[in-house]
């Protein structure tokens, strides 16, 4: 099966394994969401996945 490689250059994969990805809502109409909330947004989120789509994704990481 090939690799996604469009959702795969979303994800980063640290060094212990754990896969992080961006938050959504990011792209626009950030200008009327306060400061608290923006700074969250800004932060990466792990993402949980099971063995079978992180071999289907992350191949050849």
């Amino acid at each position: 099966m090939k690799t996604n490689k469009s959702f795969k250059k979303r994800l980063k994969v640290t060094k212990n394994g754990k896969v992080l990805a961006r938050k959504s809502g990011q792209n626009h109409f950030n200008a009327k969401e306060s400061g608290q909330t923006g700074l969250k947004k800004k932060r990466t989120q792990k993402v949980h996945m099971s063995n079978k789509a992180k071999s289907r994704f992350l191949a050849g990481v």
